[in-house]
């Protein structure tokens, strides 16, 4: 039994004997060595993305697989300083983020423009670095759920990075603004050799239905993706789905929600947890783009919790891990740990695309 079984024990063979997905894995774009030369290459990337996006691909433990596993803290904006780093305060010094994705083994690490530009010049050579450019700050009151630019594409070209990130929080009344604003700074980092990753989050009260929180809902994160690929990310960060039905729950009585097909329940989803991934992977034109799915917050149970989240993402098809707070809020050791765990979920031969 591997390392990963024993991780995920009671759950190993519901995860690990997992065969009969709805939608084959024929149909799928598998993460491979050959990822950039048979995915992006016939895009088209310019020859400097192409590059930098390679950069991510060859760095760390996963160099070369077709998997990454990327570290990422924006979350003293997105969830203030205090709350984030109050469990190891030792990261309020941005050093510690980018010390920890090197010693983790990492394809990459993404934060924010301040965390970067502090310490560009000793780093942006030994990790690739992933410009976080939009967050949603917490100090307006009442907190409103709105990513604002913090960064320029420009300062992020200054600084080497290999690619940007954003989020985009589908289903909010700032949505509209999101998409354009995204989709023009995406433009601007293609044009200038730099990879994009889109974090496609929903964000809406009327998500919850019936005492249901279908924030989680693989139709409607699937639907985000697809938006999220349609806008040129080349990577889409998602929460990994924990239900189905999100559609038909928004369509009940009276109430009239976008569009669906019954089918997207029964004929290509299941309530596995590896279908319900699926699902999201195949908005992603198939997994065209590569799916990360999130870590997610730290709790009583981070490394059972990681590894089965890893386990998921790669029999779903996906393309790794992007797991930050399980990580940084612990000791270096035991972070570090962590995200070596998760990578060796994509190095396990035994655990295959279902």
């Amino acid at each position: 039994m591997s390392n990963t079984a024993e991780i995920l024990g009671d759950k190993a063979h519901y995860l690990l004997g997992f065969d009969s997905p709805k939608i084959s894995k024929e149909r799928l774009h598998i993460p491979s060595a050959d990822q950039v030369d048979r995915i992006y290459g016939p895009s088209n990337r310019n020859i400097r993305t192409l590059g930098n996006l390679q950069r991510i691909f060859g760095t760390g433990r996963l160099a070369n697989t077709g998997y990454m596993s990327i570290l990422p803290v924006d979350q003293g904006i997105e969830h203030s300083a205090g709350a984030s780093f109050a469990p190891n305060a030792d990261y309020f010094d941005p050093e510690g983020i980018i010390e920890l994705a090197i010693e983790g083994g990492c394809n990459a690490v993404a934060t924010t423009y301040g965390v970067l530009a502090s310490l560009a010049r000793k780093y942006s050579h030994k990790i690739p670095f992933v410009l976080k450019f939009n967050h949603n700050e917490l100090l307006t009151f009442p907190n409103t759920f709105e990513q604002i630019a913090f960064a320029s594409i420009e300062q992020a070209f200054d600084m080497g990075c290999a690619a940007v990130g954003a989020t985009i929080y589908f289903g909010s009344d700032d949505s509209n603004r999101q998409i354009v604003e995204v989709a023009q700074m995406f433009e601007k980092a293609h044009e200038l050799g730099m990879g994009t990753i889109l974090w496609c989050y929903l964000r809406n009260s009327a998500f919850k239905a019936d005492g249901t929180d279908h924030h989680a809902s693989a139709d409607l994160t699937g639907q985000a993706n697809h938006l999220g690929v349609t806008l040129g990310a080349d990577i889409i960060k998602q929460k990994l789905p924990v239900r189905n039905g999100g559609f038909a729950a928004l369509n009940m009585g009276d109430s009239s929600y976008g569009k669906f097909d019954q089918r997207i329940y029964t004929e290509y989803a299941s309530e596995h947890p590896i279908d319900l991934c699926r699902y999201q992977v195949a908005n992603c034109y198939m997994g065209r783009m590569g799916l990360i799915n999130s870590g997610g917050a730290s709790g009583s149970n981070d490394l059972q919790q990681a590894v089965e989240t890893a386990v998921v993402n790669k029999r779903a098809g996906g393309m790794g891990l992007i797991s930050g707070r399980k990580a940084f809020q612990k000791p270096r050791n035991e972070g570090v740990a962590l995200l070596n765990a998760i990578q060796d979920v994509y190095l396990d031969e035994s655990v295959t695309v279902a």
